[in-house]
């Protein structure tokens, strides 16, 4: 964990390595923090950074490599030190953060002549600097200050605990299903659940709240009573209608009055108002004007979905009533007879093999990069590790984890394990730190020999996380503050994400990306025709659906008191936006980790605003040629490479040439 140099040593940390190197790194940095208060460090940026970037660089890299190991290899050992630790870290980026005369040192850097000198990325980094200070309470004086500090030890407690409680949860569940009860289930998720139950030494088939396990039962199976019992496990999950021991029923209290409480030490009326200060919007009530404009031109399409879908389930199914747990089997039984094709026969062609070159080969043409297999220490077996070359120069690395197993956080993220940086020494000299990511996903594994076959919805979620991956990792900023997704607005950090999506859908870029498991053939254009007929098949209920999460989301924030009813508002919010409500113990808000373990807590609107970007920014493809060099190069360089360096706008503006307009997203989705 002190090997600073190099690349991770994942497969040599263990728990018992935590405290000493924790402890270790945290007094480099208090040192750090001491000698760059005094004298002794003039107000020069590069002398500031040389003695406390590096510091903190080192401890912020260790330490995230532990909390990455707690996400994709939990076990109770590792859980013990990283919970042991967490106060002790927090602690120290919070007082650091508050540290009066650093704010001072940074003040006097600001305000010197040096200052109008600097690069326009050093000048970004440096006002970003001094309002973080503002908002990690540095203008606060005596009990103010003490308090503020120990909200954001109790926080980071707080979310560290409901993480656990969703993982604990989810993992806590098995049930062993008989052959009956599988009636419909693809055969791939019969073998995996099959295996699982061996493993077990139980008959029967093991289900579990896994994604790849629960998802084909819920679309796919026949059995109503199966979808019933899993429905409801997974609906109630941590919540106080399962086990009391993962309740995050007191958490969600706790957690929203202490980030009220956060926002009238610092001046602000709410919470809403002090997360959307870094970011695009500007205040709480245009992003719910933003949302309920988007709602309202989405609930006629979401009423239609609705209606077909039940008049299906009735006349078809022999369904009176639709429940909750009827929704993804009726809806896919409906896709089935509308397009005359299933999500299994098109998984057939995306093995990930084939997908992975495909999705390479793109980024390859576009961004004029070559991406190779590469080696290093990984936590898994099935991890693997990537270099994206230049011209014959490195440019960055990648780690690339995509299956579900337990004790592993379900879901797929991006998270960088450091950034791109022209690195100080002591002696003054630079060298150039290339950035690394890891991109982790949640599929299911081959079976039998097999490779993954991944559906189309996996193939969108990891051109997803690539994308992120690529404004990390082909950055061309070298300040750490503001490289990649360093310092861009939490709004507009999903521009490049959602922007790979749409790769997804594009003919000429499936055809080469596809190969069926079993006789090697692409997709057959018949196929891709049905899917991309299909591809608005409910749009209209997806997105109420994701706008539910944000105004419930932002309200929560944005409405002091809201800890003591926050059933209510999300009944509030269903009544509001959504057409299909879901029954009385749905729970959704006790496993809702983007906004109470995240960093999405009055940000999860930033799907919708970002998506507005996206498919913007997407439509200079469509205008130019999907896989057009010039577009992309134009791309990469005004957006990607230019990282946090600039407003998300000037990029945006930089690559369009205009201001975003809302008409991509409305005609992508079939709504314009």
């Amino acid at each position: 964990m002190l090997d600073a140099a190099e690349l991770p040593r994942f497969s040599d940390i263990r728990p018992e390595h935590v405290s000493p190197a924790i402890d270790q790194l945290l007094q480099a940095a208090e040192a750090a923090l001491e000698q760059v208060v005094s004298d002794a460090v003039p107000a020069d940026y590069d002398a500031v950074s040389a003695v406390l970037d590096v510091a903190t660089e080192r401890l912020g890299r260790a330490w995230g490599t532990v909390g990455h190991l707690n996400a994709v290899a939990d076990t109770p050992e590792l859980r013990a030190a990283y919970n042991e630790n967490l106060p002790k870290v927090t602690e120290f980026y919070t007082r650091l953060g508050a540290d009066e005369r650093l704010y001072a040192k940074y003040k006097a850097l600001t305000a010197s002549p040096q200052a109008a000198q600097l690069s326009a990325a050093r000048r970004k980094a440096l006002s970003n600097a001094m309002r973080d200070f503002v908002l990690s309470g540095a203008e606060l004086q005596g009990g103010a200050k003490e308090r503020f500090a120990a909200i954001q030890e109790r926080q980071a407690e707080l979310a560290q605990k409901f993480s656990e409680h969703v993982l604990d949860a989810t993992d806590a569940f098995a049930y062993y299903a008989s052959e009956e009860e599988l009636a419909g289930v693809p055969d791939d998720a019969k073998q995996a659940a099959r295996a699982a139950a061996e493993r077990d030494g139980q008959a029967g088939y093991k289900l579990t709240l896994q994604f790849p396990s629960y998802l084909p039962v819920m679309q796919y199976g026949s059995h109503r009573p199966l979808r019933e019992k899993l429905y409801t496990a997974y609906a109630t999950r941590a919540s106080e209608l399962g086990q009391p021991e993962h309740d995050n029923s007191a958490l969600m209290v706790e957690l929203l009055a202490l980030r009220q409480e956060e926002a009238q030490l610092l001046g602000y009326p709410s919470f809403a108002h002090v997360s959307l200060v870094p970011k695009m919007a500007e205040s709480p009530a245009q992003v719910e004007a933003f949302l309920r404009d988007l709602a309202q031109r989405a609930r006629p399409h979401a009423e239609k979905d609705l209606a077909e879908l039940r008049d299906f389930a009735h006349s078809e199914l022999g369904l009176d009533e639709l429940a909750a747990w009827d929704v993804a089997y009726a809806s896919e039984k409906l896709k089935e007879q509308r397009y005359a094709f299933s999500d299994q026969e098109v998984k057939q062609y995306f093995t990930e093999p084939k997908v992975l070159e495909g999705l390479f080969k793109i980024v390859e043409t576009l961004f004029e990069v070559a991406i190779r297999p590469d080696s290093a220490p990984v936590w898994h077996p099935s991890v693997r590790f990537f270099r994206i070359e230049r011209q014959g120069r490195l440019v960055g690395q990648f780690y690339l984890d995509p299956y579900a197993r337990p004790g592993k956080r379900s879901g797929a993220w991006m998270d960088d394990v450091r950034g791109r940086w022209a690195r100080p020494d002591r002696q003054g000299e630079q060298r150039l730190q290339t950035p690394v990511a890891q991109l982790v996903c949640n599929f299911a594994e081959g079976v039998n020999g097999q490779p993954a076959l991944l559906t189309h919805d996996n193939v969108i979620t990891l051109f997803h996380e690539f994308g992120h991956g690529l404004h990390h990792m082909l950055t061309q900023v070298e300040d750490i503050g503001v490289a990649g997704i360093s310092g861009v607005e939490w709004d507009a950090v999903e521009l490049p994400s959602q922007f790979m999506e749409n790769f997804c859908w594009e003919w000429d870029v499936l055809k080469h990306m596809t190969s069926h498991v079993t006789t090697g053939e692409p997709l057959p254009r018949e196929l891709f025709d049905k899917m991309i007929a299909a591809k608005n098949f409910q749009s209209g209920l997806q997105t109420l659906r994701q706008i539910e999460f944000a105004l419930f989301d932002m309200r929560l924030h944005a409405e002091p008191g809201s800890e003591q009813r926050i059933q209510q508002v999300v009944d509030e919010v269903r009544r509001e936006v959504a057409v299909l409500i879901p029954p009385p113990f749905n729970r959704v808000q006790h496993s809702f980790s983007h906004i109470f373990a995240g960093g999405y807590a009055a940000g999860y609107y930033s799907y919708k605003w970002a998506e507005v970007l996206s498919a913007d920014a997407y439509s200079a493809f469509e205008e130019a040629g999907v896989l057009d060099v010039e577009t992309g190069r134009r791309y990469r360089q005004a957006i990607l490479e230019a990282g946090g360096s600039r407003p998300a706008e000037e990029s945006f503006k930089a690559f369009r040439g205009r201001e975003p307009k809302i008409d991509a997203l409305l005609r992508h989705q079939g709504m314009a």
